[in-house]
């Protein structure tokens, strides 16, 4: 018998501002040609005044039980992934778990940028696979406006806010693809590379938030060769071809990494999930709102193989598969 993490719910939160490119142009010295040639973001959603990670994590979480159809009473693990917490402690997983109303198991919050879904996604998946949880909550959640720098055109063209969850529940399976729930998980981390994105502050250091800085041809060029390496690893793993994926859902970075990635591994456009010209480079919730969109409006089906990946900060890289439903 196989312990499978079964992804039975999906759910998403976008705040209800949206900041243009046309209304960007009156902050920052850009275009919106400028921006959507060189990114494919038109739009970006932005926290209002007193919203906080938790506030937006909360109502995916929500929408995502709904949709699984189960109580938050059977959630006994809660894994949260962002960069952006309320507080610097507790766990902004323990505010959600709170806000939930769950008084059983536990909850931690898991930091790996834009990688953190993956990241969040594979502790989870280790915790059921292991027995400790049968039912989980991973949510990727960010309130990352609040770290950039608004004269920095290089960088606050790129980000939003938002939150997307999953709800994994343990399910036997036979250890075969064609289980329902995931399948293989692959993370890895290169610290040379950790002042290639960044942010310039932090409690120890600078005793202050601090903002995002990038060099973004470095992060580029390590984003195409690093996705498409931890796809195939993916796929090895489990001795699929390429053909068997019927969704990739990369992190929502930038068109031009997404399609790079697509075209490397030769996926077909129209099986690749993009929503980055609507919601911009939302970080850790990126993933979890592009899927929840793709099942929403009936694109992933149940059965459907899937395939996720994301790099971020780290630099932080992984990939996940799994066969929804």
């Amino acid at each position: 018998m196989t312990i499978r993490s079964r992804l039975v719910g999906t759910g998403s939160y976008l705040p209800e501002k949206c900041l243009t490119n046309a209304e960007l142009a009156t902050l920052v010295d850009t275009t919106d040609e400028w921006i959507v040639q060189r990114t494919g973001i038109k739009c970006r959603h932005i926290a209002a005044e007193g919203e906080f990670t938790s506030d937006l994590a909360v109502k995916a979480a929500e929408r995502a039980l709904a949709a699984a159809g189960i109580e938050a009473s059977a959630v006994d693990c809660i894994v949260l992934a962002t960069t952006t917490p309320d507080r610097t402690f507790p766990a902004t997983a323990a505010i959600v778990q709170q806000r939930l109303g769950i008084t059983q198991g536990f909850a931690l919050d898991v930091q790996a940028v834009c990688a953190g879904f993956i990241y969040a996604l594979s502790v989870a998946d280790n915790f059921i696979r292991s027995g400790q949880a049968k039912t989980a909550l991973v949510i990727g959640a960010e309130t990352f406006t609040r770290l950039l720098d608004w004269t920095d055109r290089g960088t606050c063209v790129l980000f939003g806010d938002g939150a997307g969850a999953v709800v994994l529940q343990a399910s036997e399976g036979s250890g075969s693809t064609e289980d329902r729930g995931i399948l293989t998980t692959h993370l890895h981390s290169d610290g040379r590379y950790n002042d290639i994105l960044y942010v310039d502050g932090g409690p120890s250091s600078t005793k202050t938030v601090g903002h995002v800085r990038m060099e973004g041809r470095e992060v580029f060029r390590h984003a195409v060769v690093n996705l498409a390496a931890v796809v195939d690893e993916a796929l090895s793993a489990v001795n699929l071809p390429i053909e068997a994926v019927d969704w990739l859902v990369p992190h929502q970075a930038n068109l031009r990494i997404i399609e790079g990635t697509g075209k490397k591994l030769g996926i077909a456009p129209e099986k690749v999930v993009a929503t980055v010209d609507h919601h911009a480079n939302t970080s850790a919730a990126s993933i979890p709102l592009a899927l929840d969109e793709a099942v929403r409006d009936g694109r992933i089906k149940p059965g459907h193989m899937v395939l996720m990946e994301a790099i971020g900060g780290g630099l932080a890289w992984g990939s996940a598969l799994a066969r929804i439903g």
